[in-house]
């Protein structure tokens, strides 16, 4: 489910594990760049694990953040679903402005530390601060206030997303300008994608209900902020990158905007990411009201999506050899939806 109407999405994504599609590169693509040099030398260079690892934890914060917000607070604490659907609205409005706005300051960023790392340490640190403070509300907060906490902390944690994701993909392209050693780092990457999608989604139901979604955020925050601060220390930037010539915003834009095919992907990409953000949503409902059972076992259905989608992906790939990515999409939207339909039938935690 990348996970919200653009957050499940969070456009472009690498994988897509059934619903799922993992956060990677927001902003502005990168020139082509030569291979880091210092001094006429070829530097070190990054290891690929090390670069790797920042995936774990740019994933954990906001794929609790987008599948749980809407459980938490209108189930949980009794939020008006209304209310909570005027903020995501407007949310969603913002959330299209500030990745090309991130990218576009991250290009023009000069610094002996590089372009990206600067905002990944810190952003880091502040995302893991809003996103603790979205699921620690104070006692007793309702009504007006509660809505207004839920904007404001929606907003924060989600554009601060928005800061550490696009940079963070921004690196890989500009760290690995050699094919080989950029699938080995994009490999390890979905790895730790995973392990956090399977953490940080599948395990959340359980895990909140023994210790709080509070205490859940503030492990995840603090785990992922560490995370991606050892990622970005670690990371080598290319000091001729700095020097390398940033398109402006209003060109890139007109280039983007006046490209037919991105309009037929974005708007084919929009219906399906808002369907997949409702259905990732909607997982913790469905097992406490339509199969009537404690909403932490919502965690068995949602691992048994990860899972399957695990397994399925030699197959999807080995469909795109044979017939092609766009053909082999098209039948995957017609899959999904004789699927999701299907659901309707589920009346057990078994069945669904």
């Amino acid at each position: 489910m990348t996970i919200a109407p653009d957050r499940l999405s969070r456009a472009p994504r690498d994988v897509q594990l059934g619903p799922f599609i993992a956060p990677t590169a927001r902003g502005a693509v990168p020139p082509r760049l030569a291979p880091p040099r210092t001094g006429g030398r070829r530097s070190p260079g990054t290891r690929p694990v090390r670069y790797a690892v920042g995936m774990l934890g740019t994933s954990l914060p906001i794929n609790m953040f987008l599948a749980f917000m809407a459980f938490y607070y209108v189930d949980t604490l009794g939020m008006d679903v209304r209310a909570y659907a005027a903020v995501m609205g407007g949310y969603a409005l913002l959330d299209a402005v500030d990745n090309p706005v991130y990218g576009y300051l991250s290009d023009r960023t000069r610094s002996r530390w590089g372009r990206r790392r600067p905002w990944l340490l810190l952003g880091a640190p502040l995302l893991a601060v809003f996103f603790i403070a979205f699921f620690t509300v104070p006692p007793g907060l309702a009504g007006t206030g509660l809505v207004v906490w839920f904007a404001v902390f929606t907003v924060l944690t989600g554009t601060t997303d928005s800061m550490v994701n696009a940079n963070y993909g921004a690196l890989l392209p500009e760290l690995y300008p050699e094919e080989r050693r950029r699938a080995v780092a994009n490999a390890f990457r979905q790895g730790f994608m995973l392990v956090a999608m399977i953490v940080s989604v599948a395990l959340t139901p359980m895990i909140a209900a023994q210790i709080g979604y509070s205490r859940t955020a503030m492990i995840f925050g603090v785990v992922a902020a560490g995370v991606v601060v050892y990622s970005a220390l670690g990371a080598r930037e290319d000091p001729a990158a700095q020097a390398a010539p940033a398109p402006g915003l209003l060109t890139s834009a007109k280039a983007i905007l006046g490209n037919r095919k991105f309009w037929l992907l974005a708007v084919a990409g929009g219906l399906y990411s808002a369907a997949m953000a409702l259905v990732l949503a909607a997982v913790p409902f469905f097992v406490k009201y339509t199969l009537g059972l404690p909403d932490a076992q919502a965690s068995y259905l949602l691992v048994a999506v990860i899972v399957a989608s695990m397994l399925c992906l030699a197959l999807w790939a080995r469909l795109v050899a044979r017939f092609g990515a766009v053909r082999t999409w098209r039948a995957a939207l017609v899959v999904l939806a004789i699927a999701l339909a299907s659901m309707s039938l589920a009346g057990s935690l078994t069945g669904a």
